[in-house]
């Protein structure tokens, strides 16, 4: 005889299988008569209650024969019993109800004829013996379907699917976290969809008293009717936390940058450069957010955690003259304050494209990785034909940030950064957008299109389409619920985080007054240790922007794009002569020039005085090229002229003809605003 271990079941050698007690088990576990009674126990009461009620109708018969009274208060009594047996199932499924209800009403009728008539008389005893066993055996059918293998007639939520129009859809066992419960929903094949759910999840968040964020579901890519029903009961997220540092000091950009928490605790991570064996592509970032919704606060926890690193350089555009961003400007490689500065900045991001795309292709990098910022001492990455080290210098990563977008884009068009974010990418160049609302009236589709990562914050329930893909709104992202009443609370949008955290809020760290010399302290890490442009780079900005790059400062060295010193001038640094600027170039031994036509005429209360030559006025119009130029305006037009017109008795008119001829002649360069010109360096001059 022998005893499977994990049964009660015991095999003779005949190989029949018998039953014996097992002594640490239960009445179940004993002998095949204890197993069957065992099993039997559930189906008895309904068959205790037919009998019950014979006796019942029996004993009231010879209690009240022929009584029209016992009569009335039994009818009563019967109608009484059947409402309260329906109106205490009401909680219950409408079968159930029914079905109690129904039973209740036959057997109350028959008590009452059974002592009024007799249980003998007439088809009593034959309602009593064929309808009583019927009624019995209901409710065993009904037990037994109940406990199917299958488990689909039961219900693990309480009803609460059917409560919100997703009856007989099926939810799993629940995976329980810290403040999050994750379980699976598989729904009825045929009838309903993940749609039905995205549209369902108002309605589950009323039934569980929880705020519409608070309840999100992920369709799985694989089916049209499974996916994950995410609950968050409690909001993390209430609790502000303040910016106390970068948290990778010294690593690399490729590592993940962390801006915030999610609602159950995680880390809000980005990644910039893409990463081939993590399946993980480059990314530009649009970070949009209405007014008092925490954008800037989001920006400068991307910002510090950028110039943190040590592989990466920043230009950086902000028209606000750097209100928010003024301790971490020291790090950046180029800063601009919007306007002519800012089409400079676009225009060399447009002419770094290729030439850093040529020097990533002729050193073996098929997209940007950190070994590129590296001196090129791999034989692997070398653009020598012989196959040999080339040494050449590393070439950082470039990201290009442009704040409060929206100015641009009215100075530039709607379609400033099309070429950038769609030709960027492979060139080791991260486009930053920031601006309030990326509609299309501000921003062109193309562009809106090719920024794949976003952080949306707070903002107007209209204008949650022009932020987050519809995908994830429908799976219940609705940053329009925040408005500018939760700062810093966000979505994330990004290649390498899970598609499942796309609808799970999350918060930005806060900066306040404490934070302003840690960052300050930041801007001089990066001064020191901080990346340089390489030659390719800093040659293409040059190209196009001459002194307008200048490159990131040194420590102690303080200059913007706009201020060029003479350290040799020795006047200068005692106080130097009391000379108009204007008048440092007269030589004062020079003999005057020759009277010209012209000169005796008033200059007051006239139209003007001696109208220069069209050879001396073309030499006057370059030498003022060749002034801003100095003074790093490369962008220009005829109101820029204004004054030295004046100064010329020259017209505007006169002005745009020779823009016009500087254009073709090499000298200026369209922009994509009509009027505006961008001057050519000297030395690139065709």
């Amino acid at each position: 005889m022998a005893r499977d271990r994990n049964s009660t079941t015991t095999y003779y050698p005949d190989g029949m299988p018998g039953y014996v007690m097992d002594p640490q088990g239960g009445a179940e576990n004993g002998t095949v008569r204890a197993y069957l009674l065992h099993k039997a126990k559930p189906h008895i009461p309904p068959w205790l209650t037919w009998g019950a009620t014979g006796v019942v109708g029996a004993l009231g018969h010879w209690r009240w024969p022929d009584n029209t009274a016992a009569g009335v208060g039994l009818t009563l009594a019967s109608v009484a019993l059947t409402g309260v047996t329906w109106a205490a199932g009401k909680s219950t499924s409408k079968q159930r109800r029914l079905h109690s209800a129904v039973t209740v009403a036959a057997g109350s009728a028959w008590v009452t004829a059974a002592c009024l008539a007799g249980p003998t008389a007439g088809p009593v005893d034959d309602l009593f013996l064929m309808g009583g066993p019927a009624v019995a055996l209901s409710w065993n059918v009904r037990m037994v379907l109940r406990h199917n293998t299958e488990g689909t007639a039961g219900s693990s939520d309480g009803g609460l699917l059917e409560k919100v129009g997703l009856a007989r859809a099926q939810i799993g066992a629940a995976k329980v976290e810290p403040n999050r419960v994750t379980a699976p929903l598989a729904l009825q094949p045929g009838e309903q969809t993940n749609d039905d759910v995205a549209k369902a999840l108002a309605r589950i968040a009323s039934a569980l008293d929880l705020p519409k964020s608070a309840v999100r579901y992920s369709p799985d890519p694989d089916s049209e009717r499974r996916g994950d029903l995410v609950i968050v009961p409690e909001d993390m997220l209430a609790e502000v936390v303040e910016w106390e540092g970068p948290s990778n000091l010294g690593g690399s950009i490729a590592e993940p940058l962390v801006i915030g928490r999610y609602d159950d605790g995680a880390p809000l991570l980005i990644w910039l450069p893409g990463d081939p064996d993590a399946g993980r592509n480059s990314t530009h970032v649009l970070v949009a957010g209405g007014t008092g919704s925490g954008k800037g606060d989001a920006a400068l926890n991307l910002l510090t955690e950028i110039q943190s690193r040590t592989d990466v350089i920043v230009w950086f555009s902000d028209p606000k003259a750097f209100q928010d961003f003024a301790p971490l400007r020291a790090g950046l490689d180029w800063a601009a304050e919007g306007g002519s500065q800012t089409e400079v900045m676009v225009a060399a991001v447009e002419a770094a494209i290729p030439a850093r795309t040529r020097w990533l292709g002729s050193h073996g990098y098929r997209q940007w990785a950190p070994a590129a910022a590296q001196v090129q001492n791999d034989p692997e990455h070398s653009c020598r034909a012989d196959g040999r080290a080339c040494g050449c210098a590393g070439m950082p990563f470039l990201v290009a940030w442009f704040e409060e977008a929206a100015n641009t884009l009215r100075a530039m068009g709607d379609d400033a950064f099309t070429g950038i974010a769609q030709e960027a990418r492979s060139a080791g160049i991260s486009l930053i957008v920031s601006l309030q609302r990326p509609s299309y009236d501000q921003m062109s589709t193309s562009t809106r299109a090719s920024l794949p990562s976003v952080v949306a914050l707070g903002c107007d329930p209209r204008d949650e389409g022009f932020s987050l893909p519809e995908t994830v709104i429908d799976a219940g992202a609705h940053p329009g619920a925040w408005g500018n009443r939760r700062p810093g609370y966000c979505y994330v949008v990004s290649p390498g985080i899970e598609e499942s955290r796309y609808p799970s809020p999350g918060r930005t760290r806060r900066f306040t007054l404490r934070t302003v010399p840690v960052m300050e302290r930041l801007a001089a890490w990066a001064q020191r240790n901080g990346a340089s442009a390489d030659p390719v780079t800093a040659g293409a900005a040059s190209g196009v922007a001459g002194r307008a790059y200048t490159g990131r400062p040194t420590p102690g060295e303080e200059r913007t794009a706009l201020t060029i010193v003479d350290e040799e001038d020795e006047d200068m640094e005692f106080g130097g002569l009391l000379i108009d600027p204007e008048d440092a170039e007269i030589d004062p031994e020079a003999e005057l020039p020759e009277p010209e036509e012209g000169d005796d005429a008033p200059i007051f209360g006239e139209e003007g005085g001696r109208k220069p030559s069209p050879e001396e006025a073309r030499r006057l119009f370059a030498a003022a090229l060749e002034e801003f130029e100095g003074e790093g305006r490369m962008i220009v037009g005829p109101k820029d002229f204004t004054d030295w017109c004046d100064r010329h008795n020259l017209s505007r008119s006169w002005v745009s003809l020779r823009l016009k001829e500087a254009a073709q002649e090499g000298r200026l360069d369209a922009t994509n605003t009509t009027g505006r010109w961008r001057i050519v360096p000297a030395l690139t001059a065709a």
